[in-house]
């Protein structure tokens, strides 16, 4: 974590910059590996050019800050401070009143910039965002040992959706046994709300599990991940209930297809952007007659939030790069007839790439 901390420090320096105050929780914890979601309160992380950083955070969050393995300084604020005040006094007595200071500016709200801006002299604002983008784009070993491992309790997850499959079950059933079987094995938190969905209401990408019953013939669609010490899995399947209608089983050819031709150029460094993997799953797609059903990009970074840089869009030159973390999820939604998702983490390697789920592709079509 200092590590990182220090590499900011070094762009801080390079640019002339006086300091950098990152406030997502996110950013926080990648920063810090001090996980916290403060509400309303102020949390950031102060990182200086030559001086030890500064965390900031809630007075009632300080045992969980020591718990965590912090070592550096903290500001612990109580409700009803000043915490721009204090900074003042303390962390800019010294300094001058047209500092330069980097921030989120996709997370920082403009009431909280007009605070720091009149209490510590702050005459210009410059983004970070891209610079920890880049950090974060690009996983470590270790960081990869915990994807992994959160990827193996998402291909589980699947297994333990299907089984719970029986006719006349609703999809918050479902949803609940899921996690339910996870909670049993350590799994205390989701990367993001488990989607189940059933029959019409998979032709929703991102629809909420709700009280629709399973049906004979019904497409199913699973969608989910967990959190494994602060890192997030991501993996969609679809299956059908029953016997599948001719046409589902064209949408979900199509699908699985683009998600393999996908991965395959990537592999084999076919494509050399974000934006030409995306376009071959599409283009396949397209072929198939179902292009106007594809409603969404093809993918999207991860790790510590389920959503990261990059965006696998057509509009991504971004290189492809060892080290970089992604999905592949193309989809068809037709809403008279539902919809197929097929989606896996790949993670690019020197010489291809590794897929990380490998719960089944073929068409699964469950017994009643």
């Amino acid at each position: 974590m200092i590590n990182r901390i220090e590499q900011i420090a070094k762009w801080l320096q390079k640019d002339n910059l006086d300091a950098a105050f990152l406030t997502s929780s996110a950013n926080v914890f990648y920063l810090t590996h001090f996980a916290c979601d403060p509400h309303e309160r102020l949390l950031g992380i102060l990182i200086f050019p030559n001086r030890e950083p500064l965390l900031v955070c809630p007075l009632l969050e300080i045992d969980r800050v020591k718990a965590s393995g912090w070592t550096g300084e903290v500001y612990a604020h109580q409700d009803g401070d000043n915490p721009w005040k204090w900074l003042k006094d303390h962390a800019f007595s010294h300094t001058k009143n047209n500092l330069k200071f980097a921030i989120e500016t996709d997370h920082l709200t403009y009431g909280r910039a007009l605070n720091m801006k009149e209490e510590l002299g702050i005459e210009v604002f410059v983004s970070i965002e891209e610079q920890i983008r880049k950090m974060r784009m690009h996983k470590t070993p270790d960081e990869m040992k915990i994807l992994r491992e959160a990827a193996k309790f998402a291909d589980k997850a699947i297994q333990y959706g299907i089984d719970a499959l029986k006719l006349g079950c609703t999809e918050l059933e479902v949803k609940n046994q899921i996690e339910a079987k996870l909670l049993e094995q350590g799994i205390t938190q989701m990367a993001f709300p488990t989607m189940v969905l059933f029959g019409e209401r998979t032709a929703l990408p991102h629809g909420e599990a709700g009280k629709r019953t399973l049906q004979k013939g019904d497409l199913v669609l699973f969608d989910l991940g967990v959190v494994v010490d602060g890192y997030r899995s991501d993996i969609t399947r679809t299956v059908v209930f029953g016997e599948a209608s001719e046409e589902q089983r064209r949408i979900y050819q199509a699908v699985q297809e683009a998600n393999e031709y996908a991965i395959q150029a990537v592999l084999t460094r076919k494509v050399a952007t974000f934006g030409q993997v995306d376009s071959v799953a599409r283009q396949h797609i397209e072929q198939a007659g179902y292009g106007k059903y594809f409603t969404h990009r093809l993918g999207h970074g991860l790790g510590v939030e389920a959503h990261e840089y990059p965006s696998v869009s057509g509009d991504n030159s971004l290189p492809l790069a060892p080290g970089i973390l992604f999905t592949i999820e193309p989809g068809v939604y037709v809403s008279e007839i539902g919809g197929v998702r097929i989606e896996d983490m790949v993670f690019i390697t020197d010489d291809g790439c590794e897929v990380l789920t490998s719960s089944p592709k073929e068409l699964q079509m469950i017994s009643l």
